[in-house]
């Protein structure tokens, strides 16, 4: 069984269509390892064992029968940020711990109805408030390459466990780089699409107008095949747009001759560490071979999007978190004294100190005589960021860079409770894209010192196929993406 842990969706899929394995063999073997790795990394914080042996014995069924689809039986695990109907959504907090969804999420839906095998729920930061999973009221998530390390976050959790094979995918939220940087530091495929791509509905909201749900996978055609399944438009959704998804599998084999890549010098300047810088030099020099050429490109105010970003999402953050008040559901303080008194201390008890913070920041730019000040400024910073890009893509096909400045850092080196913008600045290179609405996808490009190095793609709006052909061919030539962390290969006995 051990080499079937190192198989993503496809291969996975082609095994289970040769009848070489069953569903349910192919779960419990997913479910037993999950047993004994999670404790040490912490990654899942439900595991679903009853509910995805019954999900695999329907597909086995199924596929006796011939009516399964190409990748019924296939686990995989969901962030705890999607709505699963009669199982825990805590969203990494205390204020859902007790929440159990009275309704699928549509990402969830349309998963379920493609034949896959939910393993259970993985931790993240709490309501995807954060940039290295140290925010979950479930403890951190730790990272397989180096449990010292934190996985990055939100969806650290979701990330860890690819990773570490306690499942070949999972899903995933973006709001800031929430995908990009875990799948940076754990050495994953990750993919954010276009706002608008795959529904949020069923998805619990942190900053509604930059949420986006996307795929953490082992490679580029295990996501195009994730992403295929999660996209397309949904009525239940305000925010989801009406366009055709194109056949995500069918481009990946386009060559990469004549295509043209902007390199941002505002991404090659002081503060990315210089053998990050050489490792993804090194990768850009991979698709020169390939027959793509270099431009440079200027991105005149990305340094203007972290603060924009941390006034808009707090903004959105304290809007939709207001419904947490201990009366509807959720979490609610023992005795109150009053209403009052109910609210308060339901907020102040159910809620972690990361969010807090957000919640007042976002509340204070929207009240009285500061909302023009910084709420109105920073959506207009958001249009300048928007306007750099619109003109970046008048030359170029896709634009290139590091993911993050650095490999993985340790846990508690960065604590919010210390220094918050330290931690903010996590982001740097991704928040622009989520400000901009663009696809994003970062994917491995090396080691530095036995940890992963992540390069981000990012294309105009709804360009997620040319990202994932970009990303496949990339991948055909190298074979970063299946480099193993410690913790999975000590587990198999590698060495």
């Amino acid at each position: 069984m051990a080499d079937l842990l190192d198989q993503g969706i496809a291969s996975l899929a082609k095994s289970l269509a040769r009848k070489e394995i069953s569903s349910v063999e192919l779960t419990k073997t997913y479910l037993s390892r999950i047993a004994a790795h999670n404790p040490g990394l912490n990654a899942y914080v439900t595991v679903t064992a009853e509910q995805a042996l019954a999900q695999a014995a329907t597909a086995d069924a199924a596929r006796a029968r011939g009516t399964a689809g190409p990748w019924a039986g296939v686990p995989f695990a969901h962030k705890d940020i999607f709505c699963t109907q009669g199982v825990r959504t805590a969203c990494g907090s205390r204020m859902l711990d007790n929440f159990i969804a009275p309704y699928d999420a549509t990402v969830v839906e349309r998963m379920r109805d493609a034949g896959l095998v939910m393993l259970g729920k993985t931790n993240m930061d709490e309501f995807a408030m954060g940039s290295s999973n140290e925010t979950s009221w479930y403890g951190p998530v730790r990272n397989p390459w180096n449990t010292d390390l934190v996985p990055g976050g939100s969806s650290g959790g979701s990330a860890a466990a690819v990773a570490a094979h306690l499942c070949p995918a999972a899903t995933a939220t973006d709001t800031g780089g929430s995908i990009r940087q875990p799948a940076s530091f754990c050495g994953l495929t990750g993919i954010k699409p276009t706002y608008g791509r795959v529904s949020r509905w069923g998805m619990i909201a942190f900053a509604s107008s930059l949420d986006q749900a996307g795929v953490l996978t082992r490679s580029a055609e295990d996501a195009a095949i994730l992403l295929q399944t999660m996209a397309g438009f949904d009525p239940r959704d305000s925010t989801s747009v009406d366009l055709p998804v194109p056949d995500y599998l069918a481009g990946l084999g386009q060559s990469l001759r004549g295509l043209r890549i902007g390199v941002p010098k505002q991404h090659f300047a002081q503060g990315l560490n210089p053998e990050v810088e050489r490792l993804i030099r090194s990768a850009l020099a991979e698709f020169e071979r390939q027959g793509a050429t270099l431009k440079e490109v200027s991105l005149d105010n990305s340094h203007l999007s972290v603060a924009a970003y941390y006034v808009i999402a707090p903004a959105e953050a304290s809007a939709n978190l207001s419904r947490y008040d201990g009366v509807r559901y959720g979490y609610r303080c023992d005795k109150p004294a009053d209403l009052e008194d109910l609210y308060k201390r339901s907020r102040a008890e159910g809620f972690g100190a990361e969010v807090k913070r957000r919640i007042m920041v976002g509340t204070y730019a929207l009240s009285a005589g500061f909302y023009d000040a910084y709420y109105i400024k920073a959506q207009k910073i958001r249009r300048l960021i928007k306007n750099d890009f619109d003109r970046a893509f008048s030359e170029v096909d896709v634009i290139m860079g590091p993911t993050s400045p650095h490999t993985a850092f340790a846990l508690g080196s960065k604590s919010k409770d210390k220094d918050p913008v330290a931690m903010y600045l996590e982001d740097i290179y991704t928040i622009a894209v989520n400000l901009a609405g663009l696809p994003g996808l970062s994917i491995p490009a090396g080691l530095l010192n036995g940890l992963p190095v992540g390069l981000q793609i990012v294309g105009p709006n709804f360009a997620e196929d040319r990202l994932l052909n970009i990303a496949h061919q990339f991948q055909l030539a190298t074979d970063w993406h299946t480099r193993t962390p410690g913790v999975a290969a000590a587990s198999r006995g590698d060495r």
